[in-house]
């Protein structure tokens, strides 16, 4: 039996709009006010062609994370344009941007926006996600003398805060539109890995839950923190949270490759290990409407690869 087909094309929901990666390009397809839809692509070259070492295991998922996490941003920002709050926002720039625009280039201004945007992002996520569970594991196993347990407490905490932060970002109106064009990205990658031209009618049966999904790196990320934490075990607090900073580079890194290697396999083992980021696109994707869909087939045609088949996850 030949082994099923899976392409290394992935994407990201936006604001009325999807973000699609592709081996050689990036596209922006955004559904404007008006219903037409803008598209923007952009040439992309693997960091590993600039560096090798940008290639190398472990670090490929520290830098492809950075990567997301910076075009994400910025593909964010460009479809939020679309649809401004107001029209004084839509009109009027802030202070800070004007002050920006004054000493630099816009485009130098754009960059450390957005370069300040990531920051700000991650410092939170590291904050709520990783350092937060560790100070509340330490007041709740504050008599607990074994490090492991310890860390079993605190693995548990940073999964319930995950699962509860995800569940209540779910309920906002604007994200759970955000989360149906999550959902007619993965349909329509789905579409593309079967074979199936890629129209509205074929991308609607598919699953809105794919095994490659951001989300599911996210979950993985959860578990292989409680076994890497689990090796290193301080009493003092301010130590533990030194080691959580350092570690979480090797955290990212290995979840990466983990990904990756259960992403080309479809045995049960792999099926298993899928399951839990699976489970929770159940709350990360919506079913979309056809009009997403369309913005889903519209945007990963803009990355498609001029020979076929070189897109091979």
């Amino acid at each position: 039996m030949a082994e099923k087909f899976r392409t290394m094309i992935g994407g990201q929901a936006l604001i009325e709009g999807i973000l699609m990666q592709g081996p050689r390009k990036r596209a922006i397809v955004v559904r404007k006010p008006d219903g037409e839809l803008e598209s923007k692509v952009m040439p992309y070259t693997p960091p590993a062609e600039k560096h090798k070492i940008l290639g190398w295991p472990v670090i490929r998922g520290c830098v492809g994370l950075y990567l997301s996490l910076y075009h994400g941003v910025k593909a964010l920002t460009y479809s939020a344009e679309f649809y401004p709050e107001d029209e004084a926002q839509a009109k009027e720039p802030s202070r800070f941007e004007k002050w920006l625009d004054k000493k630099l280039s816009s485009k130098n201004a754009e960059k450390i926006v957005t370069t300040l945007g990531i920051v700000i992002g991650v410092l939170l996520a590291v904050g709520l996600f990783f350092l937060l569970p560790t100070f509340i594991a330490g007041l709740i196993a504050e008599n607990v003398e074994s490090g492991f347990v310890k860390n079993l407490i605190e693995g548990a905490v940073r999964i319930f805060i995950f699962l509860g932060y995800i569940y209540g970002v779910s309920r906002l109106k604007d994200i759970k539109r955000v989360f149906s064009y999550h959902g007619a990205e993965h349909k329509t990658i789905f579409c593309y890995e079967a074979g199936e031209p890629l129209t509205v009618e074929n991308a609607r049966r598919f699953s809105r839950r794919h095994p490659r999904c951001g989300t599911s790196f996210l979950f993985v990320v959860m578990i292989i923190s409680i076994l890497v934490f689990s090796l290193v075990s301080w009493s003092n607090m301010a130590l533990r949270f030194l080691l959580r900073l350092i570690l979480i580079p090797v955290v990212v890194g290995v979840s990466y490759e983990i990904n990756r290697f259960i992403g080309r396999r479809s045995g049960v083992l792999a099926r298993i290990l899928t399951a839990p980021g699976l489970w929770l696109q159940s709350i990360t994707t919506v079913e979309p409407d056809d009009g997403m869909l369309e913005v889903g087939i519209e945007s990963l045609k803009l990355v498609l690869p001029e020979e076929k088949g070189t897109d091979e996850w």
